[in-house]
This record gives C-alpha cells, structure tokens and sequence, in this order.
C-alpha cells in the first residue's frame, strides 16, 4: 500500500489550502491513506522534502499550485522512484488541467487511492528542471507582473499581469534555435511547452503532450499592440495557432537568446536568465492520475 508525504502550502490560491486543508485531512482519513502532512511557503523546502519522502518510502505529494507542483515533481525525478501525486490548491492549477485532475482537491485525494501512473517528460533550462511551461518575453514580464498583483484577483492575476506588460512593452528581437534549425525574428515571447496550458487556462500550445519526448515551441513575431492583444482570447481556446504572427515547432534540444535581457520563467516562478538551453527529460516522473 502507498504511503504519501503531502506538501501543502498554506498561502496557496489566495489562502485555499488553508481553507480546505481541514477537510482534505478528513478525506484522508476516511479513505485509509497513511498521509503525513508537511507545512510550507518556501520553495527551497520542497527539495528537502520530497528527498525525506523518498528516503522514508514515502510518495511526495504536492497540495499548493504550480509552483510548488513544478518544483516537486523536478525534485522528485531525481528519485529511484520518480513517482509523485497533485491535491489541486493554487490559482491556475494548470498542470492538473492539462493532465485530467479535476479542481476539486477533496475528491483529488481518492486519486491517490485508486489512481493510475502516468509518465511525464520533464524539461531542464540550464541546469533547472521543470514540468510545464518556460517562456520568456511578454510572457515573463506578465508573469512578473502577476506574481506582484493583489492576491485578491483570484485567477485574473494573470490578465492584470497581461495588460501591465502590454503596457511596458520595449520591442525586442529573439533568436530560437530548435535541433541546429535557427529562427531571427522581433517578436512578443518565445514559449517552451511540456504541457499544454498556462496562465489558468491559457491553451498556448494545444497539441502539447507530457508523454512524446518533444517540446512544442511557439513564438509570436511582431505585430501591433491591438492586433497582439485580440490573440488573448483565442489562447484560452487554442485557436491562435496557425495564424500568421504565430509560430508552431517540436523539438528536443531548444535555445532561447533575446536582444534585451529576460528572465525564463517555468510553472510560474523566474528559474534563470536567456540565453537558456533547454532540453527534454524523457519519462523523468510518473503521476498519479485518474483511473
């Protein structure tokens, strides 16, 4: 029988994990798991913890958002057994969108009972592993912006991080360079996809898939700032792609460069600077999802 070690950031989703923690300890209990629940609002806990859960034949489980989902899953892929669970508890909760856990975090924990395991690739931008999404550009920008914004927004952090980096915006020219095939273009952002979705909702890269080894690349070159702005609903729906100012290529062995300096930002959180080179982890981690 497993037995779990979850971490869950209180502060997580405006205060949600705090809020839900009491009856997600309920279900937990009702449902026989051997759950050991660890507190914390710091990133840098998570190594030392999913490396304790491993230690103990524990599974590392994380109940926050992706952030913390993200760095969880990067820490446990360097496990002997890379498998690890998600209690949906943030803002977006886009890895489990895009994996098919359902945003509801109390019938979450039966997954962990009964779920099926998933591999997932994981990527790695110089040196720093992550799960989902790394973009620079407009992208980073907004999500400097979000991740500065009143907590009270909810999910619509991210369109306030959006219409401030609009806002900002200074032009500026990217070089993407995708298994030795070279693109030069001035542009918005460059966006290095595991996953499908970000942004809570956002569906930048539809056909992207956590189980095929490859990256789906896609930029924007430039465009007006109206013409940049009608794009954002179309995101949301996946129908951006195939227009002229937006560009679609899979790849393993990715490089990010930019004519100014941007930070790479990767499940939500800044994780180094471009230029970036980013690879693919194939099957690095499994997850616990849905039978």
């Amino acid at each position: 029988m497993r037995r779990f070690l979850i971490v869950a950031n209180p502060v997580a989703g405006g205060g949600r994990v705090a809020r839900e923690l009491p009856a997600v300890r309920r279900e937990i209990d009702r449902l026989g798991l051997d759950a050991e629940i660890c507190l914390t609002q710091s990133l840098a806990d998570v190594s030392a913890l999913v490396e304790r859960a491993g230690a103990e034949g524990r599974v590392p489980v994380a109940f926050s958002g992706d952030g913390v989902v993200g760095a969880l899953a990067a820490a446990a892929s360097t496990l002997t057994d890379p498998l690890f669970g998600v209690i949906p508890g943030g803002t977006g909760n886009d890895f489990c969108r895009h994996i098919g856990i359902p945003d509801d975090d109390v019938g979450a924990c039966s997954i962990l009972a009964t779920g099926a395991e998933q591999p997932v690739d994981l990527g790695e931008a110089n040196g720093v592993r992550f799960l989902g999404i790394a973009s620079a550009g407009f992208d980073s920008e907004a999500n400097e912006a979000a991740n500065r914004a009143p907590r009270l927004l909810g999910p619509l952090v991210y369109t306030w991080g959006a219409l401030v980096a609009l806002a900002r915006w200074k032009p500026a020219s990217f070089t993407v360079e995708i298994d030795g095939r070279q693109s030069q273009f001035e542009g918005w952002s460059v966006v290095c996809a595991n996953t499908s979705v970000y942004g809570a909702g956002m569906f930048i890269a539809p056909a992207a898939r956590t189980d095929d080894g490859l990256f789906d690349v896609v930029w924007t070159s430039k465009t007006g700032r109206l013409r940049f702005l009608a794009l954002f609903p179309k995101v949301f729906k996946g129908t951006h792609v195939g227009l002229e100012t937006v560009h679609v290529e899979q790849g393993r062995d990715v490089t990010f460069a930019s004519s100014r300096p941007f930070v790479l930002f990767a499940d939500g959180d800044p994780i180094t600077e471009l230029p970036a080179r980013i690879g693919i982890l194939p099957s690095a981690a499994r997850v616990l999802v849905p039978a």
